[in-house]
């Protein structure tokens, strides 16, 4: 019994460890200001924070209770929309912040068409994800 309430308490500092880190990182790179400045919406900076405060925590008990219920094809849709918009934002600051397009550019001797070359890269990332989403979602159905 006492093995498994430490292995309860030492789960639970591991989570809200990584947790703390994925925030920090969403923070250091400044995505939640920036997301605010680009849209003109910078008065509701605190809701965003409430919903990627709201957003990991309800997908982590989604992600431990799965088994327990299931949600209609329509919601994981949806959710799987959010996700994605999530992580394109997470990835888009990212490279933002560490110069990667300016990099990459000045590399390839890219003058002009870069903004066709960032669109292709997001259209690919969206075909793949959709690729892996309908060859899992079809194999499970069979």
């Amino acid at each position: 019994m006492w093995t498994d309430i430490l292995l309860v308490i030492l789960g639970a500092l591991a989570g809200f460890g990584v947790s703390a880190a994925v925030f920090a990182l969403i923070t250091s790179i400044g995505i939640v200001p920036r997301l605010a400045d680009k849209t003109h919406t910078g008065k509701y900076v605190r809701l965003y924070e409430c919903a990627i405060l709201l957003g990991g925590g309800l997908g982590n008990a989604f992600f431990i209770y799965a088994p327990v219920f299931s949600l209609p094809v329509f919601v994981i849709g949806i959710a799987g929309l959010f996700f994605g918009i999530y992580v394109g934002c997470l990835a888009t600051a990212l490279a933002e912040a560490l110069n990667v397009t300016a990099v990459f550019s000045r590399r390839l001797k890219l003058h002009k068409g870069l903004g066709i070359v960032i669109l292709f890269f997001a259209l690919g990332k969206c075909v793949g994800s959709l690729a892996y989403f309908f060859m899992d979602f079809f194999t499970t159905i069979e």
